[in-house]
């Protein structure tokens, strides 16, 4: 088997890219491989309780950002949902009409 030569630099890439997936592998592609956050994670990360996104899953209409629920106690988020969801809600002052 060849050897592969890689700079510093391009392990450090390469360890940041697969550390941003979660999964110690790089991203593929689609909903399955993008990566997960579980409801503690989103909520730490837009800075509300966690008891905020139940709520939200659960009131009518449902609130938030796009969530897959795997049994009645477990919920995920995908990575690019998140992104989109907050995307979506972003005000640009001196854009807003």
């Amino acid at each position: 088997m060849p050897e592969i030569m890689l700079t510093i630099d391009q392990v450090a890439q390469l360890i940041e890219s697969m550390s941003q997936h979660g999964s110690g592998r790089p991203p593929r592609g689609g909903l399955l491989h993008s990566g997960w956050y579980s409801t503690e994670e989103v909520a730490e990360l837009i800075d509300v309780d966690p008891s905020t996104l139940r709520r939200w899953r659960t009131s009518s209409p449902v609130q938030g950002p796009p969530f897959v629920r795997l049994t009645s106690r477990v919920s995920m988020y995908s990575i690019p949902d998140v992104e989109a969801w907050l995307a979506s809600r972003r005000i640009v002052p001196g854009e807003a009409a």
